[in-house]
């Protein structure tokens, strides 16, 4: 059909997120990422082509005492007006070994905080 399929969109979330954890983030938190998704939406606004150039604005919109939250823009790298969807997502912290939630480390709420933004 010419579009990219809309289960793709996850995927370009995801990618944000990699980028942000592991290029902005990785020093900043040596002690990794551990945490699960809990929740994810999304908003789709426009179709994406197949030729369309893609950029991927993610936020923090909140850090609570286990889980903390993204806001997610999917846009036209060349007209940043022009906008394919939006989401949000909410990652709970968690200790894989002991199975079950824990608190956002102090290292990862500090680096988060430098991407708080308004909803």
């Amino acid at each position: 059909m010419g579009h990219v399929n809309n289960a793709v969109i996850f995927s370009y979330f995801e990618e944000g997120r990699k980028t942000l954890f592991y290029d902005a983030l990785k020093d900043r938190v040596p002690g990794g990422f551990n945490f699960m998704m809990a929740h994810l939406e999304c908003d789709y606004l426009l179709p994406i082509r197949l030729d369309d150039r893609l950029l991927v604005n993610i936020r923090t919109t909140a850090i609570g005492t286990k889980s903390f939250g993204f806001a997610y823009r999917l846009m036209d790298a060349a007209d940043e007006d022009r906008v394919f969807a939006t989401g949000s997502s909410v990652q709970v912290c968690y200790d894989w070994a002991r199975r079950r939630s824990v608190p956002v480390p102090d290292n990862l709420r500090e680096a988060l905080g430098a991407y708080l933004a308004p909803v």
